[in-house]
């Protein structure tokens, strides 16, 4: 099996960052992964993607030197146990609200004894029945990492427990949701959203644990690191391409060119809906 670059990173010490492609066409994930991140962000909690297709982004990935960090939705088991066969290197857990759940994810997720995942070696992760099983297991229980995000304030309550739950590795706080339960939605920089970065840092450090969440900037990254986090998470293509695009349009509409931005044009008007909304 292919071991985890952000595991080891982590175990050493060294931040590693994680980037999320949206699109599924094989290429992005090829060419990100040729490009040396040390993690790519597949998400199954949000996204439509098929399993079938997310195998292919996987298999697409594997040329160059990027983790497959797969989300699925919260207690999908047998999904999580597919998506690791597949090949992914890391499994990112969502809405986990308690050591209990915890405990769950990690008995989905890990091979007896540590819990009860089910076994067959026929797949990538083996790969294809290539190495020994007693081996295969071993191996999978110790490089496999399992990511546990942190969204609600019942959550945020449970961190100390949930971190010193055997087998969960990264603590990982999600912003937009603990924002968004706390009654300041996307406010980030909340003096509750700073305090949560607090929390989840200070149970990670008393259970010997990981922590991380995803970041804006290299300077939001810095304060993160600061306060000890390695997991790092910045940037989306669908991100990337439409600022791409923006850029063009914005250079070209002072040489005289125009265009029908339908995407700014939603944009203001769901805004301007939300603003009558809010004065009500």
């Amino acid at each position: 099996m292919r071991f985890s670059r952000v595991k080891a990173k982590l175990r050493r010490g060294e931040p590693a960052l994680i980037v999320c492609c949206h699109f599924i066409d094989p290429s992005v994930y090829e060419m990100t992964s040729l490009m040396g991140f040390d993690g790519i962000w597949l998400d199954l909690e949000h996204h439509p993607t098929s399993l079938e297709t997310a195998s292919n982004l996987m298999r697409a990935a594997r040329v160059g030197s990027s983790d497959i960090v797969c989300r699925c939705a919260r207690w999908e088991s047998m999904r999580m146990g597919r998506i690791l066969e597949a090949g992914a290197q890391a499994i990112m857990y969502p809405r986990c609200e308690t050591a209990e759940e915890a405990a769950e994810v990690v008995r989905w997720s890990k091979f007896a004894p540590l819990g009860q995942r089910g076994i067959d070696g026929a797949n990538p992760d083996n790969p294809y029945c290539s190495t020994p099983m007693p081996q295969y297991l071993e191996l999978a229980n110790e490089h496999t990492l399992l990511i546990v995000q942190l969204e609600s304030p019942l959550a945020l309550e449970n961190a100390d427990a949930i971190a010193a739950v055997p087998g969960v590795d990264v603590l990982m706080l999600g912003p937009g949701d603990y924002s968004t339960l706390s009654g300041i939605p996307c406010q980030f920089d909340h003096p509750l959203v700073h305090a949560a970065y607090r929390r989840v840092a200070d149970a990670a450090k008393r259970a010997g644990k990981w922590w991380g969440t995803v970041s804006a900037s290299p300077e939001h990254s810095k304060m993160l690191m600061d306060l000890g986090a390695l997991f790092i998470c910045h940037g989306a293509d669908i991100v990337f391409v439409k600022q791409a695009w923006e850029n063009v349009q914005k250079r070209y509409g002072e040489l005289g060119f125009s265009f029908e931005n339908r995407l700014a044009d939603m944009g203001a008007r769901l805004g301007e809906a939300t603003k009558g909304y809010v004065a009500q």
